[in-house]
């Protein structure tokens, strides 16, 4: 194993990985941009060293001074979390340049799965059911509306590159194609540096499933079964479960066989996931390949809760050449899990990101309740970064008691300082569709108004969270109160393996 590793991340993703590594008695190196010097999980590496400046290219994103911080600090590997340089192909080499272990898969597969095309490509060849679709050689747009043609209205242009939804658009008639190109290329440009584009046919209200997959350098690869993730507002996930409402056992073997095939095709170490769209519209159930994540998902941790394992020691171990933990026929899923993701945005005003201070940040706790997070009583929000706060998940033997103790858990925790969507979440989780398990990729979008409606409150601070904030000004001016943050192990706030 390991002696040391550097951790190329920030926020919560970062105090995971430090998490497991202490328990593996591995020593951790965190890395630091300006803003982050007093953040939580420097206070948490066993050793921080400074990257840049606030802006994450000239920090995060800084592949030769992350580099150099692993060379100075003596680290062995690098666990790049996800977001930032995760799935970059370059950066995965580089390390390899530098005799660094990259924990994550080899650079080829990331490069493979980083195009879509290329992806789909190998999907096809793997037998992997891929949605309907073009990518013409000739980008031009004679070229791509005669393929959107074949392919047939309704349909998807979608970028090569990227993800999150980014430049991807819904076409419905074929007057409105060229306008769809154009500004499809465009943002996939200037988000991805790459043009390139691709059509395919558009499935209505399609479920968004996904299984998590692990393979190592012996040859095997196992399923760890599914995540449900189609409460998505514009394409980027809000909530997540395990199991997923939808599942069958013979549809979770197959997509679990689709899955371990599509790692296999490309050559997969480590951790990963295979995105599906399941298309529940004929008279059966069909599924479709979406894309491959080539890195640990934000949402691992309902995965982790169903099946009992840490994935990160998983990790750490394939790629310290020990082999996978565990045999397929030793995963068993076991009651239900559900992550919503507290970010600091505004639902009233657009979802805008917001920034500043926690002045109160107090988080649920009991049987069943993890919250995983990057900040403490304090802190501040800053602009430069994602406005991830924390993630929420709970456990129970059944989805009805999730989602139960879900909704008590959003009403006890109280932040103050900054607008979150906390209050959007909760309205979200008594959805009569979403108790029902009646879910698709559409649905946040739908009813929007509804939503954001009734998650503004006509008090905007409750009475239970103005008598916490009062006790927390009493506790901040006290001389005898002990400072929140002090060890941050000590507001991981209901912390479960």
């Amino acid at each position: 194993m390991f002696r040391r590793v550097l951790v190329a991340n920030r926020g919560e993703i970062a105090i995971r990985i430090i998490r497991t590594c202490r328990e593996l008695g591995i020593e951790s190196v965190a890395v630091y941009s300006d803003a982050d010097a007093g953040a939580a999980h420097v206070a948490a590496a066993d050793r921080a060293i400074r990257i840049g400046p606030a802006a994450p290219g000239e920090s995060y994103l800084k592949a030769d001074a992350i580099i150099d911080a692993a060379r100075q600090s003596g680290a062995e590997a690098v666990h790049p979390g996800y977001g930032f340089l995760s799935e970059n192909a370059a950066f995965a080499a580089a390390c390899a340049d530098a005799t660094l272990v990259f924990i994550g898969p080899p650079a080829d597969a990331i490069s493979r799965m980083g195009s879509k095309i290329e992806a789909r490509r190998l999907m096809s060849g793997a037998g992997v059911p891929v949605v309907p679709g073009e990518a013409p050689k000739d980008q031009t747009t004679a070229a791509l509306l005669a393929a959107a043609e074949r392919v047939g209205f309704p349909m998807l242009v979608k970028p090569s590159s990227g993800g999150g939804g980014i430049g991807m658009r819904e076409v419905y008639k074929r007057e409105d194609a060229e306008a769809a190109f154009d500004a499809a290329r465009r943002d996939a440009e200037g988000a991805f540096g790459n043009g390139t584009l691709y059509v395919e046919r558009l499935v209505r209200r399609p479920r968004h499933v996904e299984i998590q997959i692990f393979a190592d350098d012996r040859d095997e690869v196992v399923s760890l079964f599914e995540r449900e993730c189609s409460l998505q507002r514009r394409h980027q996930k809000v909530i997540e479960e395990s199991p997923s409402p939808a599942m069958t056992p013979e549809l979770r073997q197959a997509m679990s066989e689709a899955a371990v095939a599509a790692a296999r095709a490309c050559g997969y170490t480590n951790a990963g996931t295979v995105e599906f769209l399941l298309d529940e519209s004929g008279e059966g159930t069909r599924f479709y390949f979406l894309e491959m994540n080539t890195r640990l998902q934000v949402e691992h941790p309902v995965t982790e809760q169903v099946l009992g394992l840490d994935l990160v020691r998983a990790q750490l171990m394939v790629a310290a050449g020990q082999g996978l933990p565990w045999r397929q026929d030793q995963l068993r899923q076991r009651g239900h899990a559900i992550e919503c993701r507290v970010y600091a945005e505004d639902p009233a005003s657009g979802f805008l990101p917001q920034s500043g201070p926690l002045w109160l940040y107090r988080e649920p706790a009991g049987p069943g309740v993890r919250v995983d997070s990057g900040f403490r009583e304090g802190d501040t929000i800053a602009v430069h970064y994602d406005p991830l706060i924390a993630k929420l998940i709970v456990s129970a033997e059944s989805r009805t008691t999730a989602l139960h103790r879900l909704e008590r858990c959003l009403r006890e925790f109280p932040i103050l300082g900054i607008r979150t969507n906390v209050p959007f979440l909760l309205a979200l989780v008594r959805h009569p569709d979403v108790r029902a398990g009646r879910l698709d990729t559409g649905l946040i979008d739908r009813e929007i108004e509804r939503l954001v409606a009734e998650s503004t409150p006509a008090d905007p601070v409750p009475p239970a969270v103005a008598a916490a904030a009062s006790l927390a000004d009493t506790n901040r001016r006290s001389p005898t109160a002990s400072p929140i943050g002090d060890d941050p192990w000590t507001t991981l706030g209901g912390w479960r393996n």
